[in-house]
């Protein structure tokens, strides 16, 4: 018989990491710090965030600057109060009748209705009056892709954190220092890879090589305090470990894991946790906010991430999201679509958002422009230039859609759902 105890880790092999971490001449550490006391130290980078996030002053940032999506923001808000949106027990006799009225809802199962990527301000402005208009659900979850240097140019990294505010939503950004593609300053990451025509270089992680982890840090930190956007997304083993760590030491920020990732398998999802596990707060609590398991992951897998989740106290910390619906193109294998595998989970694995990246594949496929992972990589200038940009809001219009199809199959099933909360009242 196999003796599990020999797994068991001596805790001199603790002692040994506490003494690494806490050396004070150790360079790893010391170059976080470092970068860390540049922004003026942990309490100020909190209170600046906590400051920069209010939307009072994210409004005023953009009345400052005459930016037409006050307008917009205003109107959101005039929707909102005015009880334009479908309430949750209305949407529910929407697809139910009167069977609903004998029914039961557990929202301890509540599935996170979630959308990516939402590239620009104007669309969620759309997707509301769609959503008005169609007595449709709006996302309680936006993933955002948007160059974060051209997003700041136009302000559509403030517009967009304010409506979140508004309609009660989260939503992550996208730093510039992934590695993958030139960084904020320009420079690339790998001297030896471009963009995608080099992409199959990256595999085996090296997009963010050398000081990268550090540089998404600074990025991260200057986005914190100017804006308050606290949840970004996070593709590589290093910047995930920089995360854990100045989580840590006090700073109050969050992240998600990518699918580009590739956690694909439960011992891949032991290992994020248990690190995360590791590096945690006191109070149980984790940067980790968002785990995006590769789209390989069968029902299995996802199960057994979660109990690994669950049993490291990480339920209601850690969201695990999975892709129900993928960009037709460049990404996957198509048909890709996991709407009834999602449905034979969500009864029993708490805390999971459904993720809609590309329409259904049958209403995708027949586009003029179908949805592709690339567009997300294209400059705004150059989409507007080549008339695309109706045909980019066509594709996230029809994701939109698939989130809808997915609440109503949830709701058919008896299983409830996480919408824009201020929108769409209990």
């Amino acid at each position: 018989m196999i003796d599990r105890q020999k797994l068991r880790i001596n805790p001199n092999r603790i002692d040994e990491i506490n003494e690494f971490l806490l050396n004070e001449e150790n360079p790893l550490i010391t170059g976080l710090v470092d970068v860390i006391e540049k922004y003026g130290g942990i309490e100020e980078i909190n209170k600046k965030a906590e400051d920069a996030r209010r939307l009072d002053s994210l409004l005023e940032k953009l009345e400052e600057k005459k930016s037409p999506y006050v307008t917009d923001l205003q109107w959101l808000q005039e929707q909102r109060d005015n009880d334009a949106f479908i309430t949750v027990p209305d949407y529910r006799r929407k697809i139910l009748g009167d069977k609903v009225d004998s029914m039961t809802w557990d929202e301890s199962f509540a599935v996170t209705l979630e959308i990516s990527a939402c590239q620009y301000f104007p669309w969620v402005i759309e997707e509301a009056k769609h959503s008005i208009k169609n007595q449709d659900l709006m996302p309680g979850r936006f993933i955002r892709v948007r160059n974060m240097t051209e997003q700041s140019g136009d302000n559509d990294v403030i517009a967009f954190a304010a409506a979140m505010q508004i309609v009660d939503a989260s939503y992550v950004e996208t730093l510039d220092t992934k590695g993958t593609f030139p960084g904020p300053d320009g420079a690339p990451a790998n001297i030896h890879l471009g963009g995608p025509d080099t992409i199959t270089g990256y595999f085996g992680g090296v997009g963010m090589p050398n000081e990268f982890a550090l540089k998404w840090a600074d990025e991260y930190l200057h986005y914190f305090t100017e804006y308050g956007v606290k949840q970004v997304l996070n593709i590589n083993p290093g910047s995930v470990l920089v995360g854990y760590m100045m989580h840590k030491l006090g700073i109050d920020m969050e992240f998600k894991i990518s699918v580009f990732m590739g956690n694909d398998n439960p011992f891949a999802c032991l290992w994020t946790l248990m690190t995360a596990k590791l590096f945690s707060r006191d109070d149980g609590t984790s940067p980790l906010i968002g785990f995006n398991l590769s789209n390989s992951v069968n029902n299995e897998t996802i199960e057994l991430g979660a109990y690994v989740r669950d049993r490291f106290g990480f339920e209601d910390v850690v969201r695990i999201e999975h892709h129900i619906t993928e960009t037709y193109k460049s990404i996957v294998r198509q048909p890709y679509d996991r709407l009834d595998e999602l449905v034979e989970l969500a009864d029993h694995v708490k805390n999971i958002s459904a993720k809609h990246e590309g329409g259904g594949p049958e209403i995708d496929m027949k586009r003029e422009h179908p949805s592709d992972i690339l567009d997300y990589f294209r400059e705004k200038a150059e989409i507007i230039e080549a008339g695309e940009m109706p045909l980019l809001l066509r594709n996230y219009l029809d994701k939109h859609d698939a989130v809808n199809r997915t609440a109503r199959a949830l709701t058919e099933k008896g299983l409830t759902f996480i919408a824009a909360q201020k929108l769409h009242k209990e």
